[in-house]
């Protein structure tokens, strides 16, 4: 499974970006998909989730980010309002097919095994 982010760029503090990410090759029936991000010299960090119905999102981007399925099976988006210098970063869609362990593991990067290249994400202040 490969998984294809897009949609980063440079855009003012309080200026809006929206991230999209699809995945192909074999695809399941239903992916559990997720965005983190890793900012320099800081570890990499979860954002947010789609697990099913399921929507999970750190404390730091809730209420300014949010994650929706698109229209292509297996496909996410992350619309991003609000921007602050702190979420440059690039950012990371990752997928699983183990929908049932991500329902209480959402927020850890070990339990998605896949993961596409990073879109860089820069806010300028």
């Amino acid at each position: 499974v490969q998984l294809q982010a897009s949609g980063g760029g440079l855009v003012q503090a309080g200026g809006s970006l929206r991230l999209s990410c699809a995945a192909s090759g074999r695809t399941f029936s239903s992916l559990g998909m997720a965005w983190f991000r890793q900012a320099p010299g800081k570890e990499r960090e979860f954002v947010a989730a789609l697990i099913g119905s399921k929507i999970r999102y750190a404390e730091s981007v809730k209420g300014r980010f949010t994650i929706s399925r698109g229209n292509a099976e297996n496909s996410v988006h992350l619309q991003m309002n609000s921007l602050k210098s702190e979420d440059t970063a690039v950012y990371y869609c990752v997928g699983s097919p183990r929908t049932s362990d991500l329902y209480a593991n959402y927020y850890a990067p070990t339990f998605y095994d896949y993961w596409g290249q990073g879109t860089q994400v820069t806010v300028s202040s």
